[in-house]
C-alpha cells in the first residue's frame, strides 16, 4: 500500500498512507508515496517527525492526556463568544454594549486570525469605578495572601504556556520558541514580584527629632509606603504577556487596583493571561482588561480622572500621553536608538555574534536591539565579514517553524522600514546583502558606510536592518550616540575595563552593556530610559517603589525621652 504515517489522535496512534498528490481513500493509490509522521488535532498538522517516536516528542501543544491546549478552549473557553474574545471586568468576562469589534491580523498570513471587544468610553467609566472600590479592600489584604495569589497566578500562566504561546505566535509573529520562553519567563516575573514586594514593602522607618539641630527627642516618625490607587498599564505589541506582567505584578503586590489596555497586537494573549490571574482567585474588580480601539478610547482612559498612576511602555504615544496626564506618577520605556561602539582592541568574534544576536533577534523588533554599530575603521572591513557570514546563518520564514527572522507586526511597519532601507540606497549606502521583501517579511539587512545625513543613522527601524557608520575616534562615536534624541541603552566592545567605564559615563543612555549586546533583564534589574526614551526607572523592585507613596505618622511626645541603655 505504500508508506505508512502513524497519526496521533486523542492519545493513540493511528496508520493512515500519506501521498504528495492528492489521495482519495479507496481509490488506486498513486505513487511514490511521502514517507512523513505527524501529531494532528483534528484535520490540523501540528508536529512533524521521521518516526512515531520522534512525533512524540515533538509534540509540545499536547497534553498528558493526548489532547491538544488551543487558544479559547479549555479553561479559556470562558473567555470568547463565538469568534469574538470578550472583555474581562468585575471578575467576569463580558460583551462590549458597542456590539463591534476589532480584528487583529496575522502579520504571516496578512488575513484577520482574531477579534476583540471594541469597548465604550461607558464601559471604561464603569470598570474604573469598580477598580477604585476594590482596591480599597485589596489594600487591607495582608501582605503574605497578596503574594500567595500572585504566586498562585504565576504557576497557572506557567502552567498554560501553550495555548498563549499560540496567540505570540499568531498575533505578532513571535517564533514558537522565543514565545514560550516569554510565558515562563513572565511567570517567574510575577513570583520573583511576590517574594521582593513581601521584603521591601515590609519594612518601615523610623525617624526621630533629635537628629535634626535645634530639636530634643520628642517626636517620632513612623513612614510606611501606601498604594497609589488605581493603576493603568499599556504594554506593547512585542512583549504583550511580559511586559504586561512586568506592570501587574508590582501593582497588585504594592495594594493597588489594575486597569489593563492591551495593544491590539497581543491583545488575545494579554487576555488569556488575565484569565490565569482569575483562576488564581484575586478579588472581582480588582483586575480588569478593556480591549479596543485606541482611538476611541486611548484619550480617555489615560486621562481619566479615576487613574492614579500610568504604566506605559511603547513609542511616541507616550510622549502625548505625559502632556495630558496630569499630576500622576508616570512610568515610560518609549524606545530606543541604541548605539553599538566597538573599539579596536576588542574581542571581534563576540562582536560579530552580539551585533547579530542584539541587531536581529525577533526580526529587530525589540526596544534593546542594536539599532546602529559605530566601528573604528581600522577593524571595520574584518567585523563586517564577521556579522555577513553570521547572517547567512540566519533562517527566515514563518513563526511557527522558529526562524530566526519572521514577519514584521503589520505591513505599516514593512512600509516604514523599507523607506528606511530606499533613503539610505538613495544616498550612497553599501548593501551588503539585497533588500527582500514579501509581504511583512523582510531580510535581514546590514548597511555599510552609513552617514549621518541617512534617516536610518537616527530613526528607529524596529525591523531587522542594522546601519553601520565607520567612526575615527571614540569621541566620534560618543558624540553621535549623545545627539540622538533617545537614550535607553547602549553597549561598548573593548578588552580595557579602564576605558569601557569611561566611554559609559559619557553615553547618555540609562543603561550601558560591556562586552555584550543591550538587553532588558534580568527583569528584576533597574531599566530606564533618558531624554525621548522614558520616564522613571522599571525593573521590579524600582516598579513596586513606584507604585507606592510615603505615608508618616508623627507620635508626638508630652516631654524629651532619651534611652538609656
Amino acid at each position: 500500500m505504500g508508506a505508512v504515517s502513524h497519526l496521533a489522535l486523542g492519545g493513540a496512534w493511528f496508520s493512515l498512507p500519506l501521498y504528495k498528490e492528492p489521495w482519495t481513500p479507496g481509490l488506486a493509490t498513486p505513487a511514490p508515496p511521502t514517507k512523513l509522521f505527524f501529531v494532528v488535532r483534528s484535520t490540523a498538522v501540528i508536529a512533524r517527525a521521521a518516526s512515531p517516536k520522534a512525533a512524540v516528542v515533538k509534540k509540545e501543544a499536547v497534553t498528558s492526556a493526548g489532547r491538544e491546549v488551543m487558544a479559547g478552549t479549555g479553561v479559556f473557553s470562558d473567555i470568547i463568544d463565538g469568534d469574538v474574545y470578550k472583555y474581562y471586568a468585575d471578575g467576569e468576562w463580558n460583551k462590549s454594549s458597542s456590539g463591534k469589534s476589532v480584528s487583529i491580523v496575522n502579520p504571516t498570513t496578512r488575513k484577520a486570525q482574531y477579534k476583540v471587544q471594541a469597548c465604550t468610553q461607558e464601559e471604561v467609566n464603569k470598570v474604573m469605578e469598580i477598580a477604585k472600590a476594590a482596591q480599597k479592600q485589596w489594600a487591607r489584604t495582608p501582605l503574605w495572601k497578596r503574594a500567595e495569589l500572585l504566586h498562585k497566578a504565576a504557576a497557572i500562566l506557567k502552567q498554560h504556556k501553550d495555548p498563549i504561546a499560540e496567540c505570540l505566535v499568531k498575533e505578532i509573529a513571535k517564533p514558537a520558541k522565543d514565545a514560550v520562553t516569554e510565558v515562563v519567563r513572565s511567570g517567574d516575573l510575577i513570583s520573583y514580584t511576590a517574594e521582593e514586594g513581601v521584603r521591601i514593602l515590609g519594612e518601615g522607618k523610623l525617624l526621630v527629632s533629635d537628629s535634626f539641630p535645634g530639636n530634643e527627642r520628642s517626636k517620632y516618625c513612623i513612614s510606611s509606603k501606601i498604594p497609589l490607587g488605581v493603576v493603568l498599564a499599556i504594554p506593547p505589541f512585542n512583549y504583550p504577556v511580559n511586559l504586561a506582567v512586568s506592570k501587574i505584578g508590582p501593582a497588585l503586590i504594592a495594594g493597588n487596583s489594575l486597569v489593563l489596555k492591551p495593544p491590539t497586537q497581543g491583545a488575545v494573549a494579554a487576555l488569556h493571561m488575565v484569565h490565569c490571574f482569575h483562576l488564581a482567585g484575586f478579588p472581582k474588580g480588582l483586575i480588569s482588561c478593556i480591549t479596543g480601539k485606541g482611538s476611541e478610547i486611548g484619550d480617555f482612559l489615560t486621562m481619566h480622572p479615576g487613574v492614579n498612576c500610568i504604566s506605559f511602555t511603547g513609542g511616541d504615544t507616550g510622549i502625548a500621553i505625559s502632556k495630558k496626564a496630569g499630576m500622576i506618577p508616570l512610568q515610560m520605556e518609549l524606545g530606543g536608538k541604541d548605539a553599538c561602539i566597538v573599539l579596536e582592541d576588542a574581542d571581534l568574534d563576540l562582536v560579530a555574534s552580539n551585533i547579530v544576536k542584539g541587531g536581529y533577534s525577533y526580526s529587530g523588533q525589540r526596544c534593546t536591539a542594536v539599532k546602529v554599530v559605530l566601528i573604528m575603521e581600522s577593524v571595520a572591513d574584518a567585523v563586517v565579514e564577521k556579522v555577513k557570514a553570521k547572517m547567512a546563518k540566519l533562517t527566515v520564514g514563518p513563526p511557527e517553524q522558529d526562524c530566526d527572522i519572521t514577519p514584521v507586526v503589520s505591513e505599516s511597519s514593512a512600509n516604514f522600514i523599507e523607506g528606511l532601507v530606499k533613503d539610505a540606497k538613495e544616498k550612497g549606502a553599501t548593501f551588503c546583502q539585497e533588500f527582500k521583501r514579501e509581504g511583512n517579511l523582510i531580510w535581514p539587512l546590514l548597511l555599510d558606510h552609513v552617514r549621518p545625513d541617512m534617516r536610518i543613522a537616527w530613526e528607529e527601524p524596529f525591523g531587522p536592518v542594522l546601519p553601520v557608520i565607520r567612526i575615527s575616534s571614540v569621541e566620534e562615536g560618543i558624540h553621535h550616540c549623545n545627539a540622538s534624541n533617545f537614550g535607553l541603552q547602549g553597549c561598548v566592545f573593548t578588552r580595557d575595563i579602564n576605558k569601557a567605564i569611561m566611554i559609559s559615563d559619557a553615553m547618555e543612555s540609562g543603561t550601558i552593556q560591556i562586552n555584550s549586546a543591550p538587553a532588558r533583564g534580568p527583569d528584576h534589574f533597574p531599566f530606564q530610559g533618558l531624554k525621548d526614551s522614558g520616564i522613571g526607572s522599571q525593573g521590579i523592585t524600582n516598579s513596586i517603589n513606584m507604585m507606592t507613596k510615603i505615608k508618616s505618622t508623627v507620635i508626638n511626645l508630652p516631654s524629651p525621652s532619651y534611652t538609656m541603655g
